[in-house]
């Protein structure tokens, strides 16, 4: 049994909200049961403003989830973006940062757990572990440029 924790952002669709024009795409991740995804809307016009829908999208493999998001209506779609805005956090950059550090802090507990249940490999999953480790230390090295800085 191999566990991944990759994170598969896919273009869903362009949608005019607002009189704004939205780059729409699911970011797609295994939680452990089923694969998860959550929308973001990419302001065309700015680069580095995004809102993430907190609703989820689930399905079996990551193509489900994204034939599922590629389903919704405009008008889905315009609610989806408000409830993303009305959730807008001030500081995006660190909170999305934050959000990636406790996925892998879960992951690297799932397969820590799994190898001691015997069902991963020990080789392997010491190597996802050391993998694992590698990617937060990278990931806390960031914290400090994203602190304070609103965006």
């Amino acid at each position: 049994m191999t566990m991944t924790n990759q994170i598969e952002q896919l273009h869903v669709t362009t949608v005019d909200i607002e009189g704004r024009r939205f780059n729409v795409s699911i970011a797609v991740e295994f939680d452990g049961v089923e694969q998860v995804g959550h929308l973001w809307f990419a302001d065309e016009e700015w680069e580095d403003e995004e809102f993430r829908d907190h609703g989820a999208i689930p399905g079996q493999t990551p193509e489900e989830v994204l034939s599922h998001a590629r389903q919704l209506s405009q008008a889905e779609l315009a609610l989806r973006f408000q409830r993303a805005q009305a959730d807008m956090r001030r500081f995006h950059g660190l909170r999305r940062i934050t959000e990636d550090v406790l996925t892998s802090i879960r992951y690297l507990n799932k397969v820590a757990t799994s190898m001691r249940a015997g069902l991963l490999d020990v080789e392997e999953a010491a190597a996802e572990i050391d993998d694992t480790e590698r990617r937060l230390h990278e990931m806390i090295g960031q914290l400090r440029h994203c602190a304070g800085v609103a965006s």
